[in-house]
């Protein structure tokens, strides 16, 4: 599988299975299928209420956790510094993980994303996740995460659709 390779020298494949509205009940098989399919990137969030049944799939799976490249979002409700690190917790003991590959705020909430971006920097620091990344930020709210930034984001995961 092709990969790219972040600005923090990890490496994540280009093409991922995400689990956007799949119906709990139905992700563990989805996922299951999307893996022994060669997906390699699995991409959930807490606000999609699945990380649970991605857990079960990955563990079912048979492939060794390092092969496998995964990805959750803090949701908005969850922002802010010990918020957000709650938030991880919870994410990592849903999804049956030790660690993370991104780790990404999922939306830019205003008030609190500085403080948000500063906790997954701790995250990133205590080697609890490989990257961290941010979701639907624009031109303005990167240019201001860079102000105050110890480690730029390296990834911003934006929906991108016909309709």
């Amino acid at each position: 599988m092709q990969t790219v390779t972040l600005n923090n020298g990890v490496e994540m494949p280009l093409l991922g299975f995400g689990v956007y509205q799949i119906p709990a009940e139905d992700t563990e098989r989805a996922v299951s299928e999307a893996l022994a399919a060669g997906y390699r990137l699995l991409d959930t969030a807490a606000a999609y209420g699945n990380e649970e049944a991605v857990g079960r799939a990955i563990g079912s799976s048979g492939i060794p956790r390092e092969q496998l490249f995964v990805t959750t979002k803090l949701w908005n409700k969850d922002q802010g510094y010990e918020p957000a690190l709650l938030a991880f917790e919870a994410s990592l003991k849903r999804l049956k993980l030790e660690y993370l590959d991104l780790y990404l705020i999922h939306w830019p909430v205003p008030e609190l994303r500085l403080e948000s971006w500063r906790a997954l920097e701790r995250l990133h620091e205590d080697r609890r996740v490989r990257s961290i990344g941010v979701s639907n930020f624009l031109v303005p709210h990167l240019e201001q995460l860079q102000t105050t930034a110890k480690v730029l984001p390296a990834v911003n995961q934006i929906e991108l659709s016909p309709f």
